[in-house]
């Protein structure tokens, strides 16, 4: 059974900078499509950018677009999501979720890049507070 845990939320000025980490333990990871997941208070959950297995294709939604970037490695079981200027909306719990469907890659649903509800397993989730 997979299991995601996520690291390197925190506290930041707008316009700087923050890296998440998702670690995978358990078997699974390397054919799960992986997407970071933002849930702002008060908000739905919002796919924010997502991976195929293989690591070969990406979406982003457009409000990120440019400024962070996915990656991932599965000879460690590992994934990330760079943030650069990042803004106060961006204040977010960010989650690391993995598609259950082995090498299944849905990108974007009825226009939606990484759709929440796409994503079965998800990880506790990290802080990220943006604000002067």
């Amino acid at each position: 059974q997979l299991q995601l845990a996520e690291s390197g939320g925190g506290l930041v000025q707008p316009g700087r900078s923050l890296n998440l980490s998702c670690v995978g333990s358990g078997s699974g990871f390397y054919y799960s499509t992986i997407g970071w997941i933002r849930q702002a208070p008060g908000r739905e959950p919002e796919g924010v950018a997502c991976i195929s297995p293989n690591g070969l294709s990406t979406d982003y939604t457009d409000s990120v677009k440019g400024r962070f970037t996915v990656s991932r490695n599965n000879a460690e079981n590992m994934a990330y999501l760079q943030m650069i200027d990042l803004k106060s909306e961006d204040t977010a719990v960010y989650y690391c979720a993995a598609d259950q469907v082995p090498m299944r890659w849905v990108g974007r649903q009825y226009g939606r890049p990484c759709p929440a509800s796409v994503f079965g397993l998800w990880g506790r989730g990290t802080q990220a507070t943006v604000s002067s």
